[in-house]
């Protein structure tokens, strides 16, 4: 087996003698925000930390023949020129381990909850990608909750699926919503915070701790106020922490919010370092930077560990421009992407998934098998749905069967609705698609439909539904009469559900 990078980089650091020379002690030669360039260490290795005063260390990026450029890890006001610098014969590693769980620390894993310090075993950050033969096939569905994602753009455990959208269009609530759906499973979850708001990375812990999956989570923060060093390996840590619980047969997601304020922390320190810049500003290698970070997910074989990661990255466009540098990259790196469209949230559409744009590469292959028989043709009728919508804006008579696949259309994305932080548990989203796509919902306004989506939540198993249940958890395929059970079951919603003066899903 081939030795990693990492494990390379670290052999050689480890063969140097541990006594410093004369050579080994850099000053600081100019500084900028976030960089510094050192001179005087002329045996430094590429992605070797160094030391600064007052404790701040520095990530070597850019080696010259009587220079280096270091990404600091810190405050760059803490540091003078002229300072020295040592190195320490490191690479950058962050803890891993069941000690991380419930904790909120930084790109370093120093803690940011105010509890004790993580006692743990520390892990170089970078690491190779597991080679193909220590692949498997991505084949197990990962129940995210949401309706719209599951039965449209299902993701499979160890997939990449890339959520993309403008600001303001709910990239981040789906992400925790998905999260706070593995209650019921035994995934972990790691949410990487990267140029996020204090005040948001709080907001997001309060749900996990609300959902009670914060035990089971690792929350990585890292804002605009911190150095754009960290920001850049914080991915990077959030991976190898991920890698640690797949290496021991676990399943993992893991979910980068977001990937565009890294890129931007990369653009920045490789313009003040002085590195060439290329389109939009961005440094030649920010699609390899992207590449060796998602590449490391997956669905791993037996041989090493037999666990999985499953990468959720973010990324927000502006103007629904999903041509720009960095989304074109991303999609071209990523298993397929759930594109949150503000067109539908200007029509009150939450979770606003466009199945039209959006698209899983896995397919089918990682969906449930209820789900696919049930919702295969639900892209199809959202799509002649959506060009009939646009058809009869412009005609005032339209006959009946043009009105019957208007009404239907308009039921089915109206079930789609979704309350935020309240994930929907398998028998309710499938209630609730075969009612929507068999036309029980037909005559139904989007308030009623709003009520029943709420009524849906509240289904519990029964001695009726026991057997759906325990088919649905096997991942079985379900027969004519169980999904006839499946209509009576929204046909019983809709009689028990009154007509509301005023529902809301919001």
């Amino acid at each position: 087996m081939n030795a990693s990078p990492s494990d390379m980089l670290s052999a050689l650091l480890s063969a140097q003698s541990p006594t410093p020379r004369v050579d080994e002690v850099g000053v600081v030669e100019q500084l900028g925000a976030g960089i510094a360039v050192v001179s005087g260490l002329n045996r430094a290795l590429a992605n070797e930390m160094l030391q600064f005063p007052n404790g701040i260390m520095g990530l070597v990026l850019d080696l010259d023949p009587d220079r280096l450029g270091v990404a600091l890890l810190g405050n760059a006001e803490d540091i003078s020129l002229g300072a020295e610098v040592r190195r320490t014969g490191k690479v950058t590693s962050v803890p891993v381990g069941e000690a991380l769980l419930g904790r909120v620390i930084d790109a370093l894993g120093n803690p940011l909850d105010g509890e004790a310090a993580i006692k743990a075993e520390s892990k170089p950050m970078e690491a190779s990608a597991p080679a193909i033969l220590h692949r498997s096939p991505v084949t197990r569905p990962l129940a995210t909750g949401i309706t719209a994602v599951d039965a449209s753009v299902p993701v499979g455990l160890g997939q990449r699926e890339l959520i993309i959208g403008d600001r303001q269009t709910g990239k981040t609530s789906l992400a925790i919503d998905t999260m706070l759906n593995q209650k019921q499973t035994e995934v972990v979850c790691i949410y990487c915070a990267i140029g996020q708001r204090g005040d948001a990375v709080a907001r997001v812990i309060q749900a996990l701790q609300e959902g009670e999956m914060m035990s089971r989570s690792v929350v990585m923060s890292v804002g605009d106020e911190h150095a754009p060093g960290l920001a850049y390996v914080a991915p990077y840590a959030a991976m190898r922490i991920a890698e640690g619980f797949a290496a021991e047969g676990r399943d993992v997601l893991i979910i980068f919010d977001d990937l565009t304020h890294h890129a931007r922390a990369y653009r920045e320190l490789s313009l003040l370092l002085r590195r060439p810049p290329g389109r939009e500003a961005f440094p030649g290698d920010i699609f390899y930077v992207h590449a060796r970070l998602l590449e490391r997910a997956g669905q791993f074989a037996e041989s090493i560990g037999g666990g999985s990661i499953t990468a959720l990255p973010i990324l927000q466009t502006e103007a629904e421009n999903l041509s720009a540098y960095i989304p074109t990259n991303l999609i071209s790196i990523t298993d397929g992407q759930i594109y949150l469209s503000p067109r539908l949230v200007r029509k009150n559409q939450f979770p606003a998934v466009d199945p039209g744009v959006s698209v899983s590469r896995v397919g089918s292959k990682a969906q449930s098998k209820a789900f696919r028989a049930i919702a295969g043709n639900l892209r199809v009728t959202l799509s002649q749905f959506e060009e009939l919508e646009d058809f009869a804006r412009f005609g005032t008579r339209l006959d009946d069967d043009t009105r019957s696949r208007l009404k239907r259309g308009s039921a089915v994305r109206a079930a789609l609705r979704q309350p935020e932080r309240r994930p929907q548990g398998r028998l309710a989203q499938l209630t609730l698609l075969t009612g929507a796509l068999e036309g029980a919902f037909d005559d139904l306004d989007e308030l009623r439909i709003a009520a029943l989506i709420n009524a849906a939540q509240q289904l519990t198993t029964t001695a009726d539904t026991a057997t759906l249940e325990d088919k649905l958890a096997r991942d079985e395929a379900l027969d004519d009469d169980e999904q006839a059970q499946l209509l009576a079951l929204a046909n019983d919603l809709i009689k028990r559900t009154a007509q509301p003066a005023a529902a809301t899903i919001s």
